[in-house]
């Protein structure tokens, strides 16, 4: 048996998406060389390299996903697609010199600390074996597909697949094709194929909230505009940060009652505009506030279900039969292929990955009740060990990327400090880390997602292990006062 020798380096990152590249292209602008990317893919990409279902794009403006210190000026258009999300990172990896740094076909299984050494051993599936003295979690929360398990589905005769994991070799030309699920994939990839197929049935169980999404290409004079004079690209950007998040969908999240209104009112005339069908309009209406779950922005699927070769079903799927689908209503509606859009394990945070910290803890066992951290970025027993998009710091009002950032620079100032002291490790306390959560979990409960039941966004009991509550500009600024005070040495 050959036994790879273990592989020591100070900063040991997993994942090689959005999270992972900001920290490693910040650490290098710190000048700090020895770290370690491990992704368990071939390539590097994350969420922009796993999605490349039909009409995968950005629900937030391109410019939003650009990180601050790394903008990219000449995006093609103003919802950027899969391909060029995905080349941007690859840009900004090539361009910070990661790629000596990633290690790939490497999937973390096993982390472990050692409370002697200091120190935490990585296990990975390819049979290397990391230490490093600080480890940093970038997997994120969209990353496992999650495709219920309906009864009969080893029985369907034809071919069938989750929408992130789709299967491209499938000719669905001319085909019967059913998707389940309607919500931010659905939105976008059944306009793409809907014109190609013989019958699409699109199987809703609870509709959305659409607003004009206004797509538009940048024409080349303003991408040269923009490239040139880069603070003008930045003010840009600025700009759609806090108009488009901050002001217009902030509010909808602390249910400020005017502005639902207006949202609403938008919405529904968006719908009105689109679906003139009066029957077809009512079961796209949803009996929830608007905001409390993702909020979409799209210009074409509503004129995609009203297409003479599309039906949208609203009964519930009671199982998967060799031809198709069969509904608890006993209709059985044939297909050749069946499309999971169905979302992730969005509160299963890291896994499948094994975490152990101080004293044999495992952190699947202290989140048994759910994924809680201090300020998503570090849990009590676990030293040294950090997340970038960690608990209750995913966002339904802007781009990830800002906070992402706030996290990145949280994390290296927090190294900074431990350097400057001369620490070897920091722990959060655990009243700390209890009392932000009690908090947090006070002001979710007056958001607009405690009033609706299941989300991708909160657990069964109800408990929103994922959002963050407030503005942007609250978190960058909590994030910013790094109290050493907060953790145990």
């Amino acid at each position: 048996m050959n036994v790879q020798p273990r592989q020591r380096v100070r900063i040991a990152i997993i994942g090689a998406g959005h999270s992972g590249l900001c920290m490693g292209m910040k650490l290098k602008q710190a000048g700090v060389q020895d770290f370690t990317i491990l992704e368990k893919a071939a390539t590097l990409g994350g969420t922009w390299r796993d999605n490349t279902y039909p009409g995968a794009s950005c629900d937030a403006p391109s410019f939003l996903y650009s990180f601050s210190f790394a903008q990219k000026t000449d995006w093609s258009r103003r919802f950027a697609w899969q391909s060029e999300l995905l080349a941007y990172s690859a840009e900004c990896a090539v361009k910070y010199g990661l790629l000596a740094h990633c290690r790939f076909n490497a999937g973390v299984t096993t982390v472990a600390f050692d409370a002697t050494a200091n120190t935490w051993t990585l296990a990975c599936a390819d049979g290397t074996t990391w230490e490093a003295d600080f480890v940093i979690a970038g997997v994120g929360q969209l990353n496992r597909p999650s495709t219920p398990d309906f009864a009969g589905r080893e029985t369907f005769a034809g071919e069938q697949f989750h929408s992130a994991e789709w299967n491209h070799a499938v000719a669905l030309t001319g085909k019967r094709v059913a998707v389940i699920g309607s919500a931010a994939s659905a939105v976008q990839f059944v306009p793409q194929i809907a014109p190609q197929v013989a019958q699409l049935t699109v199987f809703q169980r609870s509709p959305n909230w659409l607003m004009p999404r206004k797509d538009r290409l940048y024409a080349p004079r303003t991408q040269r505009l923009l490239t040139r004079w880069p603070r003008l690209a930045k003010l840009y950007h600025d700009c759609q940060w806090f108009f488009f998040g901050e002001v217009q969908l902030t509010p909808l999240m602390k249910q400020v009652r005017p502005v639902q209104a207006i949202a609403r009112w938008k919405s529904l005339g968006h719908l009105r505009r689109q679906v003139k069908n009066p029957a077809l309009r009512a079961r796209l209406v949803p009996d929830y506030p608007i905001g409390a779950k993702r909020v979409l922005f799209n210009d074409d699927y509503y004129p995609a279900l009203t297409r003479a070769n599309v039906e949208l079903v609203t009964d519930a799927i009671e199982a998967i039969v060799p031809n198709g689908i069969r509904t608890r209503e006993g209709r059985t509606f044939d297909a050749d292929v069946i499309v999971y859009a169905t979302g992730f394990k969005s509160t299963e945070f890291l896994a499948p990955m094994t975490i152990i910290g101080r004293s044999g803890r495992v952190l699947r066992d202290e989140w048994s009740k759910g994924a809680r951290a201090y300020l998503g970025v570090t849990v009590t027993g676990f030293p040294n060990f950090f997340m970038l998009y960690g608990p209750n710091t995913n966002l339904g009002h802007n781009s990830i990327l800002v906070m992402i950032e706030a996290q990145v620079d949280y994390i290296l100032n927090l190294l900074g400090k431990m350097q400057a002291r001369g620490l070897q490790r920091i722990d959060v306390k655990r009243p700390v880390m209890d009392e932000y959560n009690r908090t947090l979990q006070q002001d979710l409960a007056k958001s607009v997602w405690a009033t609706t039941g299941a989300s991708w966004y909160k657990l069964a009991d109800g408990t929103i292990t994922n959002n963050w509550p407030h503005s942007t500009i609250r978190y960058r600024r909590l994030l910013r006062d790094v109290r050493l005070e907060d953790y145990d040495a």
